[in-house]
């Protein structure tokens, strides 16, 4: 799923929209722009961040325009897609039960589309080109019609090439039909993302060629000195060893990091910081948005608590957390209860700390919170490797250091040793139960014990496998396992009112995240979308579990389209509905689907260089007479 075809066929030729960005980061723009023709320079008109207040767009007739203008971040000059000319585009409020249609105007000079993430709709209005759709042609007006189903906080975004990653996308408010469940006094969107003066296809270049380029936080010789003082010489050096055989670095937490990326919240950078307002005592309604395409978000606001109330727009039994994780396209709604005649900080830190979205909650405007102090970057780990001690252990292996270390090399790519089978058939196990490690449990356990990986039959696309995985649903993740806050984790969600398909699920399809990070090649079960074999077929009205197992060391969160997802996480009849799950390194996390929607839909993970390298699929439900599943 190549940007364009420069990048694709390796030559050198500059289109005129990546000449204006090279200029415009040059300080040459302005120039360029008093001599181009009038109609040239339409297309580089500034664009304005949403800010405080972004406009609203409500009703059953909306049009937007997608256009590409100069967008100024931090006083440099970069270019966005826009949606009627902000960044973010409009907010549109919708209300549960009525039909909208969504004309959207495409004046870029290539094609486009919008996906209305975690909306359920006809697939022909998903807005996947090549899935559901044949996209937007420059031009052209696409008619969206569909009738809201649901409500909560979601959101939409360009699903066409980089365009994500250069300000295509916005907030999406569904008011519910009968009255909240919660009580709130204002409401704010607060959408995140991430922003980059160089153009996506430069940023994938840049990572195909070297896969830590954005990287400058690598251990250093200092580092390795103090880890010899704290673990003894011959233990630190063959740690080091270790992870330079895996060809790996510890440090890996983002393809895309601060060094090139400004973090911005509502479009504006942590200089401009977007400001809500508040009366002391009121009960302040924050809907939290991650849109970032390459960031993980850790959300704290340092001396108030947040009670979460949804999750992906969905209500859940509230829980009172101190911080939270959020992966790209997740989206959590939560109550903060400022007292005080002060200003407080929402603070959204990037998961490898190499930068932050930052904003203020104030009682008057032109007011600013605290930072809080930047917390040092973290370090993976053998575990997050599936070679934990304590797993080996668990699964009734030597457990010995020697052993692990054996483990770790002969588990590396090119070439990892035989293990007892698993039931893996492209990735699709077919019966009730699931076979692990040379013995049958009921499939509603899988994923909660250590489970070993059978024979690597994933292919040259799969750098490394991680040799035991389990479900890590009661972990906050790297970086904030060792934090005295208490953070939110995948157990606590439960939803309000119990689930409404209480079957058992018929049959289990697991699929496993693959990927090389040396050549930046990304897969489902080792092979990328365009080596794909066809749409993974469902039964129309079918109960099925997806087990989605991580062999790779970096967080990845999965987005199926059109269906819910409910998330397996120990609640019984409460399990939370999720559109978008993280899948955390090593880990084995499981979710039930109710196959309800006709057509074909992407299910992909939601880092958008991930996908475009190729983790991403098609699921196709259909009846089983017509997909041979009868």
């Amino acid at each position: 799923m190549p940007f364009n075809k420069n990048v694709q066929d390796g030559t050198d030729r500059i289109s005129r929209r990546l000449l204006l960005k090279r200029a415009g980061a040059l300080g040459l723009l302005a120039t360029i722009q008093s001599l181009l023709p009038a109609c040239a320079g339409r297309a580089t008109r500034p664009a304005t961040a949403a800010g405080t207040q972004p406009s609203v767009l409500s009703g059953e007739l909306i049009d937007l325009v997608i256009d590409e203008r100069s967008f100024t971040v931090d006083g440099r000059i970069g270019t966005a897609v826009t949606i009627n000319g902000t960044v973010p585009g409009p907010l549109i409020r919708l209300t549960e039960g009525q039909e909208v249609t969504i004309l959207v105007t495409n004046r870029l000079r290539e094609p486009t589309s919008i996906h209305w993430h975690g909306i359920l709709l006809p697939f022909e209005m998903d807005g996947v080109p090549g899935v559901s759709f044949a996209g937007i042609e420059p031009g052209t007006t696409f008619s969206y019609h569909f009738p809201v189903k649901q409500s909560g906080t979601y959101w939409y975004h360009s699903h066409s090439g980089g365009q994500e990653l250069q300000g295509m996308y916005g907030p999406l408010i569904i008011e519910p039909r009968e009255p909240e469940s919660v009580g709130y006094d204002r409401d704010y969107v607060v959408l995140l993302s991430d922003w980059s003066l160089e153009n996506p296809e430069t940023i994938l270049a840049n990572i195909k060629k070297t896969s830590g380029y954005y990287n400058f936080q690598k251990r250093t010789a200092v580092e390795f000195v103090a880890d010899v003082q704290r673990m003894g010489f011959w233990p630190a050096l063959e740690d080091y060893l270790l992870w330079d055989w895996m060809r790996m670095d510890p440090t890996d937490f983002a393809d895309v990091t601060g060094s090139v990326l400004t973090y911005l919240m509502n479009g504006l950078s942590p200089t401009d910081n977007w400001t809500g307002l508040f009366r002391p005592g009121e009960a302040v309604r924050l809907r939290l948005i991650n849109a970032a395409a390459a960031t993980f978000f850790d959300v704290r606001l340092p001396e108030l608590t947040m009670t979460v109330v949804q999750a992906d727009g969905q209500n859940v039994q509230p829980v009172t957390v101190e911080e939270l994780r959020m992966g790209p396209a997740e989206t959590y709604d939560v109550i903060v209860h400022p007292q005080d005649n002060r200003a407080y900080t929402v603070f959204a830190e990037a998961m490898d700390r190499s930068g932050y979205a930052r904003g203020t909650l104030a009682p008057r405007s032109g007011m600013s919170g605290d930072l809080p102090p930047r917390r040092p970057r973290p370090l993976r780990t053998m575990e997050d490797m599936g070679m934990g001690m304590e797993g080996m252990a668990m699964a009734g292996v030597d457990a010995g250091r020697d052993e692990h270390r054996s483990h770790g090399r002969a588990q590396a790519r090119h070439g990892s040793p035989g293990h007892s089978p698993h039931q893996s058939q492209a990735g699709h196990d077919q019966g009730h139960d699931h076979e692990t490690a040379g013995r049958r449990v009921p499939s509603r356990d899988v994923g909660v014990e250590w489970v070993r990986h059978g024979p690597d039959d994933h292919g040259a696309s799969n750098q490394t496998v991680a040799e035991y995985s389990r479900n890590r649903w009661m972990e906050p993740g790297t970086g904030l396992d060792q934090t005295e806050r208490r953070v939110l984790v995948y157990a606590d969600l439960k939803r309000l009112t119990p689930i409404d398909d209480r079957r058992e699920p018929e049959r289990t399809i697991e699929l496993h995240l693959t990927g090389h990070m040396v050549r930046y090649l990304w897969s489902f079960d080792g092979k990328k979308y365009s080596e794909a074999p066809a749409p993974i077929p469902l039964r129309d009205g079918e109960r099925l579990r997806l087990v989605f197992v991580n062999d790779t060391m970096m967080e990845h969160p999965i987005h199926l389209h059109g269906m819910w997802m409910e998330l397996e996480n120990g609640a019984g009849e409460f399990l939370p509905r999720k559109h978008t799950v993280i899948v955390k390194p090593a880990e084995r996390l499981s979710v039930a689907v109710t196959a309800d929607a006709p057509g074909r839909w992407a299910l992909h993970c939601h880092l958008l260089l991930h996908m475009e390298a190729g983790m991403f699929r098609v699921v196709e439900v259909a009846g089983g007479e017509r997909n041979g599943l009868s």
